[in-house]
C-alpha cells in the first residue's frame, strides 16, 4: 500500500527528532524531496552537506567512552606529576587535621583563634609544629636516680648526696644488712622514696640514673648465705641492666676490688685480671662481682647501654654495719667497748682505707662523666692491719690490747689501689687521711653503741 507524502514527512521527522535533532523539519515540496529527506537521515550525507548533527549523535551516544578516556588521562596525570605536588597536598591536608584538633579540643567559643594559631605556628616546609616549644608549666627538674642498697652504709651517704643537688631519688632495698634508719632523716622530703624490694626479683621504674650497689660487702654477711650474695650479683644485676636497657638510664655498677683476688701484681691496676680462686668461701662475692662486671660490659657492647664501673676499695666511715667483720669497724666497735683487737695472722697484710664521702664523689664524678671504666675508687695510702690498730688506739684507747688470731682462707696479703686513671680521666682522689675521718667514725659509733645499751637498759629498768 503506497504511503502518503505527508505520512512519510512525518516518519522522516520523527526519526529526525529521535537521532538528537531539536530543530523542525524543513517542509517538503513533494514525495521525492520527501524520500530524500528521509535517506538523508540514516545513510552518508552526500558531500558539502552539515556534519553538526553526527558530532551531536557521537557525543550523545558515547559518554561512557568519553568518561572513561578522562578517567584515564586524569589517572596519568596524576602518576607523571612531580612529588612536589603530593608534598603540597600532604601539607595542606596536615594543616586542615591540624585545625580539626584545636576546633575539636579549643572549644566552640575558642576553636577558630587555636586553630589559627596552631596553623600560624606551623613549619611551612614540613608542617610540623616548632620541636623547640615547650607546654607552659613544665620546667627542667632535677634527675630521677634510683639506688639499690641505697639504706646501707654507702648507699645511704650517696643518697644524700643526690637529694642535696636537688635530684629525685628512690631507693630499693630488701634491708638485709641496710637499715631504715639510714635514710629515716629524709623521711618527710617529697624527692625521697624507699621501696623495700629484693633486686633478685624484677622491678619496672621510670628513671634516668641507676646506681647499683646492692649487694652484702662484709665476709661476715656475703658469707651468710653465699648462694643468695651471688644471686644477688648476678641475677640482681640482670634485672637492674634490663631496667635500664628498657627505660633508657645510665647504669653506674659498683664493683669491687675483691676482683684482684689475692694479687700478684702491686699496686692494682684496671687492666690487671686478677688472682682468685673460683671455688673459695669468698669466691660468692669475688666471682659474683666479675660476673656482674662481665654482664655489665655485654649489655655496653650488646645494646648500645650507657654503663659505668666504679671497683671499691675499702671504706669506712658513719653508718658502717657495727661488726660486720670489716676490719676498721671491728677495732673501733672493739675498742669502745674494751675489747681487745682482733687482727687475724701476723698482722703485715696491708689495706688502704678511703672515707666515704671520698668515694660518694668519685662515684658521682664517674657517673656523670664521659668514661665507662673501670675505675679504682680507693686511697692510695696503705696500712699494714697492726698500723691501723695503732691509729685506732690512738683516737679511741691507747690502753687497748691487740689479739692475734689465726687467718682467714683467701685473704688477700696486699691490697692497694692505683688510681693514676680516676686523677687523669675523672678528676678525682680522696681528700680526707685516716687520721682525719676516723674520728668521725668514732664518734658515730659512740652514739649507736652506747645509745642502743641506754635504750636496752631503760626497756630493762621498765619491765
Amino acid at each position: 500500500m503506497m504511503m502518503s507524502s505527508s505520512s512519510m514527512a512525518g516518519a522522516g521527522s520523527s526519526e529526525l527528532i529521535y537521532r538528537g535533532h531539536d530543530g523542525a523539519p524543513q517542509p517538503v515540496a513533494d514525495e521525492s524531496a520527501s524520500a530524500a529527506g528521509s535517506y538523508s537521515s540514516s545513510a552518508k550525507p552526500p558531500h558539502g552537506t552539515n556534519k553538526a548533527p553526527l558530532l551531536r549523535y557521537v557525543m550523545g551516544e558515547q559518554r561512557l567512552l568519553f568518561a572513561l578516556l578522562g578517567m584515564a588521562l586524569a589517572s596519568l596525570v596524576f602518576l607523571l606529576a612531580p612529588s612536589s605536588t603530593a608534598s603540597t597536598s600532604s601539607s595542606v591536608a596536615h594543616l586542615a587535621a591540624v585545625g580539626l584538633a584545636a576546633r575539636q579540643y579549643g572549644g566552640r567559643s575558642s576553636g577558630g583563634a587555636v586553630s589559627s594559631r596552631l596553623a600560624f605556628e606551623a613549619e611551612p616546609r614540613r608542617g610540623l609544629l616548632h620541636p623547640g616549644r615547650v607546654p607552659l608549666g613544665l620546667k627542667r627538674k632535677g634527675l630521677r636516680v634510683v639506688v639499690t642498697g641505697g639504706a646501707g652504709f654507702v648507699g645511704s651517704h650517696l643518697v644524700d648526696r643526690l637529694l642535696a643537688r636537688g635530684d629525685s631519688v628512690i631507693v630499693v632495698d630488701n634491708l638485709f644488712t641496710g637499715r631504715k634508719e639510714n635514710v629515716l632523716h629524709h623521711a618527710g622530703n617529697p624527692n625521697f622514696e624507699m621501696i623495700r624490694h629484693d633486686v633478685v626479683e624484677p622491678i619496672l621504674l621510670e628513671v634516668d640514673q641507676i646506681y647499683h650497689l646492692a649487694c652484702p660487702a662484709s665476709p661476715v654477711h656475703y658469707k651468710h648465705n653465699p648462694v643468695k650474695t651471688i644471686k644477688t650479683n648476678v641475677v640482681g644485676t640482670l634485672n637492674m641492666l634490663g631496667l635500664a636497657k628498657r627505660v633508657g638510664a645510665r647504669f653506674l655498677l659498683t664493683s669491687t676490688s675483691e676482683v684482684y683476688g689475692d694479687p700478684l701484681q702491686h699496686p692494682q691496676v684496671e687492666t690487671y685480671w686478677g688472682n682468685v680462686n673460683p671455688i673459695g668461701v669468698r669466691s660468692c662475692y669475688d666471682e659474683g662481682k666479675r660476673t656482674a662486671e662481665t654482664l655489665t660490659m655485654d649489655y655496653h657492647r650488646g645494646a648500645n647501654l650507657e654503663v659505668r664501673i666504679a671497683r671499691i676499695f675499702n671504706t669506712y666511715g658513719p653508718r658502717m654495719c657495727i661488726d660486720d667483720g670489716r676490719v676498721v669497724s671491728n677495732f673501733v666497735a672493739q675498742a669502745l667497748r674494751k675489747e681487745p683487737l682482733t687482727v687475724y695472722g701476723d698482722g703485715k697484710q696491708t689495706r688502704s682505707f678511703q672515707y666515704v664521702s671520698d668515694l660518694v664523689e668519685g662515684l658521682m664524678k664517674l657517673m656523670e662523666g664521659d668514661h665507662v671504666g673501670p675505675f679504682n675508687l680507693g686511697n692510695p695510702g696503705e696500712f699494714t692491719m697492726l698500723e691501723l690498730a695503732k691509729v685506732v688506739q690512738d683516737t679511741i684507747d691507747p690502753n687497748a690490747r691487740i689479739e692475734f688470731r689465726p687467718n682467714t682462707a683467701d685473704d688477700p696479703h696486699k691490697r692497694k689501689p692505683d688510681i693514676s686513671r680516676a686523677k687523669d680521666l675523672l678528676g678525682w682522689e680522696p681528700k680526707i687521711s685516716l687520721k682525719k675521718g676516723l674520728p668521725l667514725m668514732v664518734q658515730d659509733f659512740r652514739n649507736r653503741i652506747f645509745g642502743d645499751q641506754k635504750d636496752a637498759n631503760t626497756n630493762a629498768g621498765d619491765n
